[in-house]
């Protein structure tokens, strides 16, 4: 990959202080297991909002895939498919969500709200007629993280020949990606409005938003911090977790996603509140190794490092992980 595109992939907002310290929040975290506890051959399929998955894992949202390899989104998805999984698919992928929902499989649609409300109607139904079963808001981004690799390097935009393809309007024009400020609650209402599909709100990290996307009908939360993109110095997501599900007090699934790196961590995850996780990163380093082989394999380490976790820790299904199954050093 060209080391400037790689750094883009990798890279946090500011000191990326918080970037790390996703991975480290799973590093502090010890599972205490349960022995005899008889649980035979494990079962890991999970629904969450209407969509039923093999297994509590998803492939997060993440923007440019044919910066990683040259079949871009759509072999991020013919990998998730294979693994049995849904894959999330950016508002900034690189190939229209038509091309990538015919390489088969299940999607849901990552959205930033944009001010052009009508402009923001056109991209959803467009992810609708494409089959995507749940839309995804990012809600973490009321301005662009500042990013200093990406200022470093001069990586400001894509170059000649990509494009944001999902930002086309009817007319085959490409939108900027607008982040705004001005977006409220009354977003979400307007959204319920313009679609049916289940909506989830990503990148949720103190309770009492949490409380709110429940008062405002979300489907389900997802505790973000942008993989460590946006706010630098945000909590990390594994320590805010255990408040976010205690505040929506079982009445809406908790996803989570950054740092999540094993099967380990999943289960960690999942005895902390979670119903499933979303990982970004591990999955575009297996797209550029090896394209929807290489997405397949990083996801079927990540299933069967799970369900060695799930026997290892005395639990047959994800949900009977409990938290008293984790303490923190």
């Amino acid at each position: 990959m060209d080391p400037v595109h790689r750094d883009f992939f990798e890279g946090g907002a500011g000191r990326e202080r918080t970037l790390a310290a996703n991975e480290e929040a799973f590093a502090r975290r010890w599972l205490v297991p349960r022995v005899l506890r008889a649980t035979g051959e494990r079962d890991l399929r999970t629904e969450v909002a209407g969509t039923r998955l093999t297994a509590p894992v998803l492939v997060a949202p993440t923007a440019f895939h044919r910066l990683a390899h040259p079949d871009g989104e759509a072999a991020t998805a013919r990998g998730a498919a294979a693994a049995g999984t849904a894959m999330v698919v950016s508002m900034a992928a690189t190939q229209p969500v038509e091309e990538i929902a015919a390489a088969g499989g299940t999607l849901w649609f990552q959205l930033y709200p944009q001010p052009d409300l009508d402009f923001t109607e056109y991209v959803v139904k467009r992810a609708e007629s494409a089959g995507c079963q749940a839309l995804v808001v990012t809600v973490d981004s009321p301005v662009f993280g500042r990013r200093e690799r990406d200022l470093r390097n001069g990586f400001t935009d894509l170059p000649p020949g990509y494009a944001c393809e999902n930002m086309r309007d009817a007319a085959g024009r490409v939108r900027p990606i607008a982040m705004d400020a001005t977006a409220g609650w009354d977003r979400i209402a307007w959204l319920r409005g313009v679609t049916g599909l289940p909506i989830l709100l990503k990148g949720v990290l103190h309770p009492a938003d949490a409380r709110l996307a429940v008062e405002h009908g979300a489907a389900g939360v997802i505790v973000s911090n942008h993989g460590g993109r946006q706010l630098d110095g945000a909590v990390p997501t594994l320590d805010a977790l255990p408040s976010v599900v205690a505040a929506v007090q079982g009445r809406l699934p908790v996803l989570l996603d950054g740092g999540v790196r094993s099967g380990g961590d999943v289960v960690i995850a999942l005895a902390l509140g979670a119903r499933a996780v979303l990982v970004g990163r591990p999955v575009v380093r297996g797209l550029a190794a090896g394209g929807s082989v290489g997405v397949r394999q990083v996801l079927e380490r990540l299933t069967t490092e799970l369900d060695e976790a799930l026997a290892l820790t005395g639990a047959r299904r994800p949900a009977d992980l409990t938290p008293d199954l984790v303490v923190t050093r």
